[in-house]
């Protein structure tokens, strides 16, 4: 079976930026996760099954409210549990390197078929979002679990965070899928970045004419260009797709009270539910909460990991030729290198 070594130096300079950009930025992704999911602290995918004068004493001990993402920070700081905004990392950068991996393989690897099949010489934009959401929806179902026990540690309260297996055996295994549909609903995310992200690197490539007379490969951007694209590629995305992407936060969130979640019967959580609830309590413009923390997070991360896989491609590529070449050399003449 042979290896798509193209595909495979994408994947994983994908995978390594992936994983770099999340560490970094893994504070503010916490906060923004806290932020988002604060619909859950009011009610939304349970059924209280207490008296009502009970019900309103649970209803306000379990009532936080963030009303900047600025407060999921000083809450930590007050409790002093600074160190929790890391909670689940190591499951985020699992998760991350995975989904990255298997998206950019995905990714590049489809879009060289569809080449090799169709004997275009470029793909168009039609074409470019259908590959990108096909591999989008692969990554998707092979990584939902990670991706959701990730949302389950950051979104639980400060210190009180799971390990990865018992976060993920305290349900059922239908409920490590929680969201999946919607993450497939979600695929149009990347699949509009990537595919914006693709178009105006080739524009900037071709618009820039110093490039072939300085003798510099015209496949890659300057540190500070893949940013930039990366940053307005991703921001589009994200305006595009918000509501869905605070849906499935609200999901997959951890329980705000874990003592009185013992009494309280869990209803269904369905992309419909979670929709009304966010609708009954907090408006139209509850779709948007958190808009600008999910921009500010998400699009420093994208910019980053495509600024760093930018950079790291041709290094990346380098040694996987270096290595086929290594693992195909006969043994007499490894032994006398």
């Amino acid at each position: 079976m042979n290896v798509d070594l193209e595909s495979l130096a994408e994947a994983t300079s994908g995978a390594i930026g992936s994983l770099l950009s999340t560490t970094i930025l893994y504070p503010l992704d916490t906060c923004k996760t806290k932020y988002q999911a604060e619909a859950r602290s009011h009610g939304v995918g349970h059924r209280h099954v207490l008296d009502k004068k009970t019900q309103i004493i649970l209803d306000v001990s379990c009532f936080i409210v963030y009303w900047n993402l600025s407060d999921v920070l000083w809450e930590a700081i007050s409790n002093r549990q600074i160190l929790s905004l890391y909670q689940g990392l190591g499951t985020k950068n699992l998760q991350s390197f995975f989904s990255q991996f298997v998206y950019f393989y995905g990714y590049s690897y489809f879009k060289r078929l569809y080449l090799e099949k169709s004997g275009y010489k470029s793909i168009g934009t039609r074409a470019n979002l259908l590959i990108a959401a096909a591999a989008g929806a692969v990554t998707a179902i092979t990584t939902q679990p990670l991706d959701t026990a990730s949302s389950r540690m950051q979104t639980s309260a400060f210190g009180k965070s799971k390990g990865l297996l018992k976060t993920l055996t305290e349900g059922s295994w239908s409920d490590a899928f929680d969201g999946l549909s919607i993450s497939l609903m979600l695929t149009t995310n990347p699949a509009i970045q990537y595919t914006v992200f693709d178009q105006l690197k080739n524009r900037v490539l071709t618009n820039n004419q110093n490039i072939s007379e300085k003798g510099v490969s015209p496949t890659s951007l300057s540190a500070f260009m893949a940013f930039l694209l990366g940053a307005i590629s991703k921001s589009i995305a994200t305006c595009l797709t918000y509501p869905a992407i605070r849906c499935k936060v609200i999901i997959q969130a951890a329980d705000a009270d874990e003592e009185s979640s013992k009494k309280l019967i869990k209803s269904p959580k369905t992309v419909s539910s979670v929709l009304y609830g966010i609708w009954k309590k907090e408006g139209i413009l509850g779709y948007f909460k958190g808009l600008h923390a999910q921009i500010l997070k998400t699009v420093l991360s994208s910019a980053l990991l495509l600024m760093i896989k930018e950079k790291i491609s041709a290094t990346t590529w380098v040694l996987i030729l270096a290595i086929k070449r290594y693992l195909l050399l006969p043994k007499g003449r490894v032994k006398n290198l």
